[in-house]
């Protein structure tokens, strides 16, 4: 059985250290390896996107990173209770083209007994900077 520790219920100090774990997976832009934190039929909902199960957040996350350059991220704790996490995040990339964006967002998680992401809600909004203005 696989699992990703912490585990839930999770207390402030574990659901912190789940964030930054993901913070970094997600930072490594690795979808191989980001995709192992979610159960095998986790759902999610990405802006406007529905993304169901490893095999297509693979493929999300190759196409996000085809288009979104340089990406970096960083999360926030928000609340949490028993097996979910609510978090705030910003993160900053450009396009081809060299423009500048930084997105923020909030997400809601849902994890199994295992540890694993079963479902991810991501709202999220983009603003287009200039490079001059990036932070992270």
């Amino acid at each position: 059985m696989e699992q990703r520790h912490p585990l839930p219920p999770f207390t402030l100090e574990t659901a912190k250290q789940k964030i930054q774990l993901a913070e970094d997976a997600w930072n490594s832009q690795d979808p191989e390896r980001i995709s192992l934190a979610y159960t095998p039929d986790s759902v999610w909902r990405n802006r406007h996107q529905f993304v169901n199960g490893r095999e297509a957040i693979i493929k999300f996350l190759r196409q996000k990173w085809e288009k979104e350059l340089d990406y970096k991220l960083k999360k926030e704790y928000w609340a949490h209770a028993g097996n979910r996490i609510a978090v705030r995040f910003e993160y900053e990339y450009r396009n081809k083209e060299g423009q500048w964006f930084r997105a923020y967002g909030n997400e809601n998680w849902e994890f199994d007994e295992n540890g694993l992401m079963q479902k991810r809600y991501a709202s999220i909004n983009d603003l287009a900077i200039n490079e001059a203005d990036r932070y992270l």
